[in-house]
């Protein structure tokens, strides 16, 4: 091929490079670079943990419940004290040769009370020294605690053989002395049930534990 044939073929291989040129860029450290690539795959943007309401990340979410507020529980009543109780003495129920009486308790106070247990009982003459040894406590009879708004009884029951039947030798008590439960100073009550047996042989007095009422 002669200069001249090469000459006219010159200005295209010229555009060809130009175009070739523009079509593969280099990064500046002489690298290809890549094309840019499409908008990323919605798939792959949600993938992964986070709030499903799109709350910020490590933000606290209201339970939706509120807390009611609470109002203070009241005290539980004390327990009764000798100074707020009154006692009394029923009626005589006789029955097939047994004695039968009720000890009341009433409250007196102006405030919810509540007393568990036995009652101490005393038979005492007029200077208030004990004439019969102490009544024993029946068996049987369960303990339980007993409120007493103010106004309220406790009853507990006091029985004996009639004493004339076991023939034993008896006394005259001038009062009976009702101790509460838990408490050391006791309330007198008059004695109108007789003679009642001074052995603690035979026809010895037994008391029931405390129960709520009068007994009646």
């Amino acid at each position: 091929m002669t200069y001249r044939q090469v000459l006219p073929a010159l200005p295209v291989l010229l555009a060809c490079c130009a175009v070739l040129t523009a079509c593969s860029s280099h990064a500046p450290d002489g690298t290809s670079a890549a094309a840019p690539s499409g908008p990323a795959s919605p798939t792959a943007a949600a993938t992964g943990p986070g709030p499903a309401d799109g709350a910020p990340t490590g933000s606290a979410r209201p339970s939706g419940t509120g807390t009611a507020e609470q109002s203070p529980a009241e005290p539980a009543p004390q327990r009764c004290r000798t100074a707020g109780l009154k006692a009394a003495l029923g009626p005589n129920h006789p029955g097939a040769g047994q004695s039968n009486f009720t000890l009341v308790l009433t409250n007196r106070s102006p405030h919810t009370c509540r007393m568990s247990g036995f009652p101490g009982v005393a038979f005492v003459d007029a200077s208030g020294a004990a004439v019969t040894p102490d009544p024993e406590r029946a068996t049987g009879t369960r303990r339980q605690s007993v409120t007493l708004a103010p106004g309220a009884d406790a009853w507990a029951g006091l029985s004996y053989t009639d004493p004339a039947l076991t023939g034993v030798t008896t006394v005259t008590p001038r009062a009976l002395l009702v101790t509460p439960p838990d408490e050391t100073a006791a309330l007198s009550v008059p004695w109108t049930g007789g003679r009642v047996s001074d052995t603690g042989k035979a026809s010895v007095p037994q008391v029931t534990a405390l129960r709520p009422g009068s007994g009646a």
